[in-house]
């Protein structure tokens, strides 16, 4: 399948990437950027289309989600490269559904900080299903239990047509389904973006150490 206590301080430019550091500061300013994120996307702030998803650079680490169960309508898949600020690429299934629903969403980063190791953990939907649409999502890796109906693959990725701005190349490998079921799902993602995204019973922490969703 188919790319946020205490806060350390940060300057309000762009983050520095020295070598010496290997990141550190990006970490920073992701952990004063993802609440911020969150926000919007509660407030349905959040207007990025899909074909939007791999136009901005990743940070240098992956992220990782987990759902009891995953339901999209209008599913596409095709292989693209998601970028870093550093120039790196990195292979992913760029993954759009149209509509889905996910129950006991959990989210999850590992950073190294100058005093160790923090979490944050994002978690929503225990008891009312996270709803998003448009969603797209560049995935490293997935497991889980998977159905889906009126299933395509190999076709062409420029003709993939089921989820709104999910095309990719042509002459590139794509599939696509009507509908898309997931269960015990844990994925590696390196980004998500949604045009909304509405987080029921959203959860946001910082721990020290490593608390992962898996």
């Amino acid at each position: 399948m188919p790319h946020a206590s205490e806060t350390p301080e940060v300057s309000q430019d762009a983050p520095e990437q020295d070598e010496g550091v290997r990141g550190t500061r990006w970490r920073r300013f992701a952990l004063v950027a993802v609440p911020g994120f969150v926000a919007a996307a509660v407030l349905g702030g959040m207007t990025t289309q899909g074909l939007l998803a791999a136009s901005f650079a990743v940070s240098g680490d992956s992220f990782k989600m987990s759902a009891d169960s995953l339901v999209g309508n209008g599913f596409t898949q095709y292989g693209d490269v998601a970028t870093s600020v550093d120039g790196t690429g990195r292979a992913v299934g760029l993954s759009t559904v149209n509509t889905a629903e996910l129950e006991n969403l959990c989210m999850s980063s590992l950073w190294d900080m100058p005093i160790g190791q923090a979490t944050l953990v994002i978690t929503a939907g225990a008891s009312t299903p996270v709803e998003g649409t448009n969603l797209v999502i560049d995935i490293e890796q997935l497991r889980g239990n998977a159905e889906f109906s009126e299933i395509e693959i190999g076709r062409d990725a420029s003709t993939l047509d089921k989820a709104d701005g999910g095309q990719g190349p042509a002459g590139g490998f794509g599939l696509q389904a009507d509908k898309i079921t997931v269960s015990d799902m844990k994925m590696t993602t390196w980004a998500v973006t949604s045009g909304s995204l509405r987080l029921s019973g959203l959860g946001l922490s910082i721990k020290p150490g490593a608390h992962e969703c898996f």
